[in-house]
């Protein structure tokens, strides 16, 4: 299955700090967008070329590993539309027990983020060009087109809307004066009839909305969906006899389902990209850590970690987990330095 095999793509959080554009420069512009947003995102894990244990992050992660980016025997199998399903996705909880329902064609891989809610549609796609030339391929999507199909789409909703509001205006009108004529004739108030005009109000109804879905369609194929958006305080009071149960889907949460393991360290055990969270409990205040998950680029726009798409309840479920980690402080190393 094509999704199992999908399963270890995944494009990883990092960034490594002066690479150089590949050999013979970038062919266009959409393609050096690309290589620059996989150096941002994904070289730590996957590696500058896109080979096995040549990310720094690679021997870290919990299995599974990223796959090889760079076997054009595999990765020339999966289409362009898979490899953008892969990077661009809700993330699914693999839990055995309390997880979700997961399909044959669900990708389900903890240890890859989404970056869904991070980056542009545009943006993604940038990415899968550019992982198009680690195995030696050529992105055949064509992204002009899909943004010509878009702008078109809006423009046609716009005329539709403003079509349909002139209708409605138009028949409102008539039923105000028609009740004014009555009003006159009968020498008393007499109520508009609205459901003369009930139609042209409701088909006005349906054209905003579709004018909306296209404007929003527009919008993430070009706008980053988590900038400038706040993250309001949450209220992280909890019953006691609700705690404990909500720590555990919490921890449940971290490691199947948002794959935060593949980033940080707790015990020992977990990537090296983002700080250990051993003694997050200690350092870290709960409702800054609540704000941080549900979307990071709002409190630092230049980090590194993806928003995840967490809802509210899982933000407080995996918050309250890393308030209990409270690790021992390590050992200052003693004695004299081997010469």
């Amino acid at each position: 299955m094509k999704a199992a095999r999908l399963g270890i793509i995944g494009l990883t959080v990092g960034v490594v700090g002066g690479l150089a554009l590949v050999a013979g420069g970038c062919a266009n512009e959409q393609e050096k967008r690309g290589h620059e947003l996989y150096v941002h995102y994904c070289s730590d894990c996957h590696g500058e070329s896109g080979k096995q244990n040549e990310g720094f992050n690679w021997a870290s992660m919990p299995d599974p590993k990223p796959k090889d980016l760079s076997n054009k025997t595999e990765m020339s199998t999966f289409k362009d539309e898979e490899l953008f399903a892969t990077i661009s996705r809700d993330m699914l909880d693999t839990s055995e027990e309390g997880g979700d329902e997961i399909g044959d064609d669900d990708f389900a891989v903890p240890t890859m983020p989404t970056f869904k809610y991070t980056l542009s549609e545009d943006e993604v796609w940038a990415i899968v060009g550019y992982v198009r030339t680690l195995h030696g391929t050529k992105m055949e999507f064509n992204v002009a087109g899909r943004k010509a199909s878009l702008e078109e789409t809006l423009k046609t909703a716009q005329a539709k809307f403003e079509q349909a509001t002139k209708a409605y205006e138009a028949a409102e009108k008539q039923a105000s004066e028609e009740a004014e004529k009555k009003s006159e004739a009968l020498k008393k108030d007499v109520d508009v009839d609205e459901s003369a005009y009930a139609d042209e109000q409701a088909a006005m109804g349906q054209a905003k909305r579709e004018l909306d879905a296209a404007q929003v369609a527009m919008n993430n194929f070009s706008t980053r969906p988590g900038k400038g958006v706040s993250v309001p305080r949450p209220d992280l009071k909890t019953p006691p006899a609700q705690v404990a149960q909500l720590v555990e889907r919490g921890k449940r949460l971290y490691e199947n389902k948002y794959g935060c393991n593949a980033c940080h360290n707790v015990g020992g055990e977990g990537g090296k990209i983002g700080p250990a969270l051993d003694r997050a409990g200690f350092r870290l205040n709960a409702t800054w850590v609540y704000r941080w998950l549900k979307n990071p680029q709002a409190m630092d726009g230049h980090t590194r970690m993806p928003a995840l798409g967490l809802s509210d309840a899982d933000a407080k479920a995996v918050t309250l987990y890393v308030d209990t980690l409270r690790g021992a402080k390590a050992e200052p190393v003693t004695g004299k330095p081997s010469e």
